[in-house]
């Protein structure tokens, strides 16, 4: 947005002086190129200069006699210069000359500036190359000390954003995730303001005497301000009630606004969060988008002013001066620094957490070292932070230092699902130096002899994910090496040996990360390959994109995959069930995986998936009793490390990588989302069996349910994936039952609990594995379960035979031929069970297929 130069200073009109036109100028002292048809007013850092014309004598050159500027004796503060030294190459140290151009010389005198005052007395100020002025093409790290560049700092949108804008992106993605520019680049003219030392004094003469070398002056200004006009300000805030027909982007953020004698670093709409709600139990409670009002972050002199555009024509300017007006509202700013600790309220021990503060006006308060605007999209930021929804979040190891401002502060902490979240408020004092919060663990289910596991998660450093696992309360992380078409993620972290926070790792044992693989292919599948020992499991990804690069053939199964995985000693788990609903089938019935996943990018936005349940109900209606375990698939800070997690029971086995794997194979595991959920049929947990006799028999089901903060609405006792008894629990955080079943027929059991976030009926918050109950000879089969389940694996066997890139003859024959075996397994089960199945097209017995 373009707007007026500042009225505080006035430009010199220099036409009569100028002595040189910058077009014939020698190479060394040639503008920048985009400066170089610049003429008339111009405004640099929203100070005005007026420029020479073109094709005439347009610049004062400073080279051989001095430049006298008659000023009529005004007043002035500072007077401030639009110049450039002349480009030289640099000579580091005799006998190592270098001809490199790169503007690093210092301290040479290039010229005077003099003052020359009514009175007749004089102040002269020595102009020093790299403190006053500098050449105009440098390199990096070359910037003059005293002066500032002609190009002003300036803030953009990520590449994702403008792509979401609609719009080109103007940096590439790793130069738009900065959002900023410095305007130090290597081509530019340079601003210095001399300090007037008798400002009372009126000025008569302004003298350029050359020195050692060559300078350009391009244009000269005055002011009266009384701070210095070119040292930036500090970050501050304002709350702006929008004009009438004023319009926030797709973002929620507001483009027409600019400073003068500034830089706005955002205006985005401001969040009012109700401090009712805040300081009570709600699981989560979020602000809300003011729709006419816009919190605006800035940097500016004391005596800018703020331009907000409503149309082609019409602006509206406001004051920016430290005091309030009615639609200007001065926000606190964050300026103490606050030691902010968490520790353990029995142990006193720190805590690591996932912490949110933000202030009275709704803004974010960021830990030093974070974003003040945590980039939530896929594989641009794998930062210790989070985002849900308009909440931002940052992973502290117990400690950290935040910038506070003065007053009432808000602040969220939590720490997985048996430590009670914290979310409350605290004033911040002149005196505040530190504030201590102690959590309390009123779940103890880890005493018990349970663990947590996150199966499913992407990008992040192992110790990234270490310190996110610590603050959830996960203690097996699980970070997956893969492939998406050209890229690769985390391969170079897995060694097929460590496992980060081990104690033979130099850990403390109770929160682990181990490198795996997720194995991936477009139309069969996705498998993850866990824990496992020795050579990573290779190809990653193949048959073509999205998942493997274009070309590549189908050169493996996901059977082979999970084969190969168990004989190095891994664990094999089905993610995100239902989809990819394919290949899975297979593998499923030839006993090769350990896990059905379940998963949630954000328990806050969806939970467990009904879909993901029924897909895994129909295996364990077949009798393949796979345990169930929770990921998050977590590929950016929207995503929750552990929102959706698995529980798993260690029996008498102390706490390790392999004794996790060992544990989660036995099967006595749930997932969830928030509640805990535990579930006993006869004395057994969930991954055991019962056998009763031919008359079937009554069992006896008891369970529990216990939540730190989401609700419990209903608990569901399900038989064979209906629902054999229900208790509604009306939203407390704790219950437990008991029934009687009378079983009959060969099934199974688990428990199903009902909880939401949001508050909305029927949400699934949490899910038992099962226990399978056998009626001596009865078998645990479907007929319609297992009608579906054979025609995804003749789904499978069609690709590989029709649209499958193809490897060579045999490595086609032997990937083949394990979906095969899966799809005659299954097939003569069915008609062992009397069942007889419609044949795809592709698998009639009687016809000849095309492949």
């Amino acid at each position: 947005m373009k707007v007026p130069a500042s009225s505080y200073f006035t430009p010199l009109l220099l036409t009569k002086l100028f002595n040189c036109d910058r077009q014939t100028l020698p190479a060394e002292l040639l503008p920048p190129v985009d400066l170089t048809s610049i003429t008339g007013t111009q405004s640099f850092h929203g100070i005005p200069f007026r420029l020479g014309a073109p094709d005439e004598a347009n610049i004062i050159l400073l080279d051989k006699q001095p430049v006298v500027i008659d000023v009529d004796n005004l007043q002035a503060t500072y007077v401030l210069f639009l110049h450039a030294v002349e480009d030289r190459k640099t000579n580091y140290q005799d006998n190592f000359a270098d001809d490199t151009v790169d503007g690093n010389e210092l301290g040479d005198w290039v010229a005077d500036y003099t003052l020359t005052y009514a009175d007749g007395s004089q102040h002269s100020t020595p102009i020093l190359r790299r403190f006053a002025i500098q050449q105009g093409h440098i390199r990096w790290g070359a910037s003059p000390f005293a002066a500032v560049p002609a190009t002003q700092e300036g803030v953009f949108p990520t590449a994702t954003e403008e792509q979401i804008l609609g719009r080109i992106p103007q940096n590439r993605y790793g130069e738009g995730e900065t959002r900023h520019s410095s305007g130090r680049g290597g081509n530019n003219l340079w601003l210095y303001a001399l300090p007037n030392p008798q400002p009372d004094k009126p000025i008569r003469q302004i003298i350029c005497t050359p020195q050692k070398e060559r300078a350009v002056v391009y244009g000269i200004t005055t002011t009266n301000v009384i701070e210095h006009p070119l040292r930036p300000g500090v970050r501050q805030k304002v709350r702006l009630t929008l004009p009438e027909n004023c319009k926030l982007n797709k973002l929620g953020e507001l483009e027409d606004v600019a400073i003068d004698l500034g830089v706005v670093i955002s205006a985005r709409a401001a969040l009012d969060y109700d401090p009712v709600r805040w300081l009570g139990s709600e699981p989560n409670v979020q602000p809300v988008k003011a729709e006419k009002a816009v919190l605006i972050e800035y940097t500016a002199h004391p005596q800018a002013k703020l331009y907000v555009g409503t149309g082609p024509d019409t602006q509206f300017v406001y004051d920016l001066a430290p005091q309030s007006g009615e639609n200007v509202i001065l926000v606190n700013p964050a300026w103490r620094p606050v030691t902010i600790r968490v520790v353990e309220q029995d142990s006193r021990q720190p805590a690591s957490v996932r912490i949110h503060l933000h202030g009275q006006a709704g803004e974010y308060l960021p830990p030093r070292g974070n974003h003040r605007k945590v980039n939530p999209f896929w594989f641009e930021d794998n930062y210790g932070e989070f985002v849900n929804s308009l909440n931002q979040y940052a992973y502290i190891r117990g400690e950290c230092i935040v910038d506070l401002p003065l007053g009432e502060v808000y602040v969220e902490i939590t720490r997985g699902y048996e430590v009670t979240p914290i979310r409350t408020r605290f004033t911040v004092t002149p005196e505040t130096n530190e504030i201590t919060f102690e959590l309390e663990k009123v779940l103890h289910w880890r005493e018990q002899g349970w663990v947590t596991a996150d199966t499913h998660v992407h990008f992040l450093s192992p110790t990234t994910a270490l310190l996110e696992g610590q603050a959830e309360g996960v203690h097996v992380v699980n970070l997956l090496a893969s492939q998406w078409g050209e890229m690769f993620s985390n391969v170079s972290d897995f060694d097929g040996r460590s496992t980060l926070g081990a104690k033979e790792f130099g850990g403390d044992g109770e929160y682990l990360v181990r490198v795996g693989t997720e194995n991936r292919m477009q139309v069969l599948g996705h498998i993850s390959l866990l824990g496992y020992a020795g050579n990573m499991i290779h190809p990653l990804c193949t048959g073509g994109p999205s998942e493997s690069a274009i070309g590549d053939p189908l050169e493996v199964s996901m059977a082979e995959w999970a084969q190969r995985c168990i004989d190095q000693g891994g664990l094999v788990v089905m993610p995100h069930a239902p989809n990819p609903q394919l290949e899975r089938a297979a593998d499923i019935v030839l006993g090769l995986i350990h896990g059905i996943e379940m998963m949630s990018f954000n328990p806050f936005d969806s939970q467990i998936s009904p879909y993901g349940l029924a897909d895994w109900y129909r295996y364990l209606n077949l009798g393949y009793q796979v345990p169930v375990v929770g990921g998050s698939d977590k590929m950016g800070q929207a995503w929750l490390l552990g929102g959706m997690r698995t529980y798993t029971h260690l029996g008498d086995r102390p706490f390790s990588y392999e004794n996790w794997m060992t544990a989660v194979k036995a099967g006595n595991t749930f997932v969830t989302v928030g509640p805990l959920a535990s579930l006993m049929v006869d004395g057994m947990s969930p991954g055991g069996k019962i056998q009763l006799p031919a008359t079937g028999g009554t069992v006896n089901v008891t369970w529990k349910v216990e939540s730190v903060s989401v609700p419990i609405d209903q608990v569901e006792v399900v038989v064979g994936g209906l629902v054999a008894d229900q208790v509604n629990v009306n939203k407390e955080l704790a219950a437990e039952g008991d029934i009687a079943l009378r079983i009959n027929e060969s099934t199974w059991v688990a428990l199903r609990v009902r909880g939401s976030y949001k508050g909305k009926h029927g949400e699934i918050a949490a899910h038992t594995s099962a226990v399978q109950i056998l009626v001596e000879d009865k078998p645990l089969f479907s007929q319609k379960d297992a009608g579906a389940v054979l025609s995804q694996i003749e789904g499978a066997l069609a690709y590989i035979d029709t649209l499958a890139p193809r490897p060579e003859a045999l490595r086609f024959k032997q990937m083949r031929a394990s979906i095969e075996t899966a799809h005659n397994r299954l097939h003569q089960r069915m008609h062992q069970n009397g069942l007889y199945h419609q044949h795809t097209p592709l698998h009639n017995h009687l016809q000849g297929r095309e492949h």
